[in-house]
């Protein structure tokens, strides 16, 4: 009978946590999911390539904050506990998330636009920074023992299934409104919906008790009066520290950013995927993929965390490049032979303000299914009825894919979420286990946001730079050149991995 109130207990502990997490990664990932629209809203838009690597950088700096964050409220944790700690960083995220949605646009307040909304994405990246330690270690310090690995990987599934939602909303508001109201304001409504998730976590999570592990240092004043010194100034911590750092966070972290970040970003503007279409193949890889982390979080408990992690890294390093070859092949309208038939061409004309629009469409089919339209926009100058100059070319493509493409490439994007699972699924259960109670929240903190918010954060804007310096260069596969950062950075972690790590490595006051 204890053991069965046991398991309720955890599941109530596991509900309040993983859903209080997963409304935080919601909030991180809206903006990177509409990255392509809020480039044209606080950006400047006469320079559309460089307004969309500074909204990288923006996402990105979100990401770099996160260590501080980590210090911050990892400190706080271990010396006033789990609970409270993670209380205030759900609140400091949905505030700043709510913000982003009220900002004007670079057109309204110029300058401002970008500053506010680094500032508020700074804010959303130091509450992340405190929020995953607390939530990990809450529901590790709950588990029985032998199953750490099994019931934390229910809060890794947050990560996932945050991005899941907030690619379902956009979809669903993009279908409810047009696509003029969707570029107006719409897309605001993603940021604006947050505020009602985040009470009713709120809510739930006041409820909640202060682990038992932690109550019960505290009871015995075992608790740390100096975490950062005791995490960071103890030399043999900070090897345990830096070896969780190099030898597995980091690898995990340019995984799971390049399966879920860098493939959604390739297919929007590398393959010319409609974003729409690229949302809804990521999404389902998601659904189908985000179970394997409770199977490979499971196996940890029985295998060992070492080598579950470090054979995801190991296939990304092999794979990788194959894989987005095969991707690129799908929609390259060079590689498909055309169906002239089906040919389509259209130039429309209409008045905005003292302007004309022509907008030229081609419509071209080919004879695996894809379909292909490219569109250029001219907005001449009127003078009466004479143009008198030419203001803007705008040209843009998108491919729509179908049938055994379609399958093809969602396929290939949920062999990614395996390596992601396979690497992130055991990651929460190792970094607790290697440290201790008093000092548990600070130290494993550190090392995962450094991994992810560095190493993965950097990822999107690192490797878009690769590839637009090698598509420059005129190199012809200049859509793999990005890859080479997560490759690297997966392989000297699989080495230092392998090589350092412990198959059960436990932190001495663990039985």
């Amino acid at each position: 009978m204890q053991e069965q109130v046991s398991k309720k207990g955890i599941w109530k502990v596991i509900g309040a946590s993983s859903l209080g997490t997963l409304i935080e990664w919601y909030d991180f990932f809206i903006f990177g999911s509409l990255s392509v629209v809020i480039s044209t809203k606080f950006f400047p838009a006469d320079n559309p390539t460089a307004a969309f690597l500074s909204t990288l950088a923006t996402f990105a700096a979100g990401f770099v904050v996160r260590p501080f964050g980590a210090l911050f409220f990892g400190r706080l944790g271990d010396l006033i506990g789990r609970k409270y700690t993670f209380m205030v960083t759900l609140m400091l995220m949905g505030g700043a998330t709510f913000l982003i949605g009220l900002i004007p646009s670079y057109e309204q307040i110029g300058f401002f636009a970008p500053l506010i909304v680094l500032i508020l994405r700074l804010l959303q990246g130091l509450a992340l920074g405190g929020e995953y330690g607390g939530a990990a270690t809450y529901v590790a310090e709950h588990a029985p023992h032998g199953e750490r690995g099994y019931w934390t990987s229910w809060i890794q599934t947050t990560a996932t299934f945050g991005l899941f939602i907030s690619l379902v909303v956009i979809l669903l508001t993009k279908l409810v409104l047009t696509e003029t109201q969707f570029d107006q304001w719409g897309w605001r409504v993603p940021f604006l919906l947050s505020i009602l998730m985040v009470y009713v976590s709120y809510l739930i999570r006041k409820n909640m008790d202060e682990s038992p592990e932690f109550k019960k240092a505290k009871a015995e004043g075992k608790t740390s009066t100096n975490p950062l010194k005791e995490s960071f100034g103890n030399k043999y911590n900070l090897k345990f520290v830096l070896l969780a750092l190099f030898g597995a966070a980091m690898g995990q972290g340019v995984v799971w950013y390049t399966g879920q970040f860098y493939s959604m970003s390739f297919m929007k503007t590398v393959m010319m995927v409609h974003s729409d279409q690229a949302d809804t193949i990521l999404g389902i890889a998601l659904l189908f993929g985000t179970p394997f982390f409770v199977v490979f979080g499971k196996l940890s408990d029985k295998v060992g965390r070492k080598w579950v992690m470090l054979i995801g890294m190991l296939l990304a390093v092999l794979t990788y490049r194959p894989i987005y070859q095969a991707m690129y092949k799908l929609s390259n309208p060079d590689l498909k032979e055309e169906v002239i038939v089906s040919r389509s061409e259209d130039t429309k004309q209409q008045q905005i303000d003292d302007d004309l629009l022509e907008v030229h469409t081609i419509n071209r089919v080919f004879t695996d299914g894809t379909t292909l339209k490219e569109e250029h926009r001219r907005y001449l100058e009127k003078d009466g009825q004479a143009v008198v100059g030419e203001v803007k070319m705008l040209e843009k493509t998108t491919v729509h894919l179908s049938g055994g493409n379609y399958v093809a490439l969602i396929a290939l994007i949920f062999i990614q979420i395996i390596y992601i699972t396979l690497v992130y699924g055991p990651i929460a259960a190792f970094l607790v286990e290697i440290f201790p109670v008093k000092i548990r929240y600070t130290s494993m903190s550190l090392p995962y946001h450094i991994g992810n918010g560095i190493f993965g954060g950097l990822l999107p804007a690192v490797s878009t730079y690769l590839a637009t310096t090698a598509k420059t260069a005129a190199d012809p596969n200049f859509y793999l050149a990005g890859l080479w950062y997560p490759i690297i950075i997966s392989a000297v972690c699989f080495v230092i991995g392998a090589l350092y790590i412990n198959k059960n490595m436990v932190a001495k006051d663990l039985s």
